[in-house]
């Protein structure tokens, strides 16, 4: 699979990276993603799985990690996409009072909104309304800082405080300010650097529109990626094991060698053992 991050990378030279080459998950990638989750998981995954960023590869697991998170986000997208198909099958209640229904929705990865990052830059610039703060300059959130705050997400206040500590550059005249100076801001200060942040960033949206087939009104549906990712994974631990067992018994080889395909392959596989045998049968 061959496309464009929404952002992209800028290496240490200044170079900005956007094509990519990504290859489907293997069963040695499926083994490891169904057994925990985690930004750094996600950073070792995509090392494995993007085979080109722009001029880089290998890319290491370093530079998966920094990657812009909705860069990461949509790498994800593509990952569940060539291993689980475009089609995405969820069930949920309608929010509406009136109606409340458990409804199942079927809808595509390719209908997902991409907001992509019209002006890439290593670093922006902002002037917030209040004059003694004078211009700030930050860069944007990236793997590593979710790798950082993994302890703290709970508390949302405090990691969106460690987040702008993380990607503030300078505030006025502050060089790298401390997290006690960003708390110590007026809300609307924050509020404006949290808008300047979000107008300049690649988005992934994680709901889909659509429309309740009980009631007919518009709704918004949840699209965590992460959660419909790892969750498929999960999902099919087991099948995984049983498909490395039915194809180690029937061609005798190495679960390694078998791990090391990705599911069409392997499936493809077992379609053919499975024809096989049922032709082996109607001839009896």
């Amino acid at each position: 699979m061959e496309d464009e991050l929404p952002g992209g990378y800028w290496d240490e030279a200044g170079n900005l990276h956007r094509p990519f080459e990504l290859s489907p998950l293997t069963g040695h990638d499926e083994e490891l993603l169904a057994g925990a989750d985690g930004a750094t998981l996600v950073s070792t995954v995509l090392s494995r799985c993007v085979r080109r960023l722009g001029a880089l590869s290998p890319v290491s697991a370093e530079v998966a990690a920094d990657l812009l998170t909705a860069d990461r986000l949509y790498l994800l997208l593509r990952l569940r996409q060539a291993t689980f198909g475009s089609a995405v099958n969820a069930s949920l209640i309608c929010p509406w009072p009136e109606c409340g229904q458990r409804i199942s929705l079927t809808f595509s990865v390719d209908d997902v909104p991409v907001v992509r990052s019209a002006a890439p830059a290593a670093t922006y610039t902002i002037t917030p309304s209040d004059p003694a703060i004078g211009e700030a300059e930050f860069r944007l959130p990236t793997g590593r800082d979710q790798e950082a705050l993994t302890d703290i997400d709970r508390n949302e206040a405090r990691a969106l405080t460690e987040l702008l500590t993380r990607c503030l550059l300078r505030l006025g005249t502050v060089r790298s300010p401390t997290s006690e100076q960003i708390a110590a801001l007026p809300s609307a200060t924050r509020a404006e650097l949290e808008q300047g942040m979000y107008e300049v960033a690649p988005r992934v949206e994680q709901t889909i529109e659509t429309t309740c087939p009980e009631c007919h009104r518009v709704l918004i549906a949840p699209f965590d990626i992460h959660r419909f990712l790892f969750g498929d994974l999960r999902t099919d631990a087991q099948l995984l094991y049983q498909e490395v067992h039915y194809l180690a018994f029937n061609y005798h080889w190495s679960e390694r060698d078998i791990l090391n395909m990705p599911r069409d392959h392997r499936r493809t596989y077992i379609a053919a053992i499975a024809e096989t045998i049922g032709a082996m049968h109607d001839g009896t």
